[in-house]
């Protein structure tokens, strides 16, 4: 199981050249769970990934980390507790899938350390967790969308960190690799107690599979809490500008958003 740790954004600022994305925000990450970020395109979603994990230097505020702020802390030191993966990552012509998954380990290693049996168990264990070992020897770049999202997963795996971040990590894929990404998640979360964090664009995804809910507008936390708590009609006109209907889906037992378009509105209830 992993280590109890706490991640909380402080009065934090961030953004881009003279763009300020994220302005004063604060957000306690529960530990622990599944949380997922969710609002409308450019308010601040994959800035504050960005900032959480320390590519994105703050303008005022900090991200701390069990006590320590995050760019404080030295890359390495960061990554074996704390994960990311971003959106579309690349990887290097001709890598093999083994090799990619191989470099989640570079945290673990130490200036003159060699490979151990270790990290070959950790790789092992996470192409075995992504159903990826019987692609081990092909190169990435050869692979499906749905093969190579898996792929860089494994990789976040075999980092074991106790805490991972991932922006996006269905975009692209189809209905079915995505519910694949967010039951893999899920199994992650639950068999190692890994504390969670996604941002997603689907918002009954989101309610489905999170345990908590993070809604942003305009860099800010609009609303947090449980998914029937944050994904009310209410919150998703003030997030999204949308009308909507929100149902219980029968299937979860969570909220489900039924979106209204102009040639959908009704008054019936």
């Amino acid at each position: 199981m992993t280590t109890a740790h706490t991640l909380n954004a402080l009065d934090l600022t961030v953004g881009y050249g003279d763009r300020t994305v994220v302005e004063g925000l604060d957000l306690q990450v529960p530990m622990g769970g599944i949380s997922v970020i969710v609002g409308a395109n450019a308010c601040g979603k994959s800035t504050l990934l960005r900032a959480m994990s320390r590519l994105l230097a703050p303008r005022g505020g900090q991200v701390v980390l069990d006590g320590r702020a995050v760019h404080q802390t030295p890359a390495k030191e960061l990554a074996r507790t704390l994960g990311l993966l971003p959106q579309s990552p690349t990887a290097p012509e001709g890598i093999t899938v083994a090799d990619l998954v191989g470099r989640g380990r570079h945290p673990h290693q130490g200036l003159f350390s060699r490979w151990t049996p270790a990290d070959d168990q950790a790789v092992a264990d996470a192409l075995t967790a992504t159903e990826t070992a019987a692609l081990a020897d092909r190169p990435v770049d050869e692979l499906s969308g749905g093969q190579r999202q898996r792929v860089w997963i494994a990789m976040a795996l075999a980092q074991q960190t106790d805490i991972l971040l991932l922006d996006e990590p269905t975009t692209f894929l189809d209905v079915s690799h995505q519910l694949e990404v967010l039951d893999l998640l899920t199994d992650l979360n639950r068999s190692r107690g890994t504390t969670i964090v996604i941002v997603l664009h689907d918002l009954n995804l989101a309610a489905r599979y999170a345990d908590h809910l993070i809604a942003l507008t305009d860099g800010r936390v609009h609303a947090l809490g449980t998914p029937a708590e944050v994904l009310t009609e209410d919150t998703i006109r003030a997030v999204f500008g949308l009308d909507s209907r929100v149902v219980v889906d029968p299937t979860s037992n969570k909220p489900l958003m039924l979106p209204l378009g102009r040639h959908h509105t009704t008054t019936e209830r």
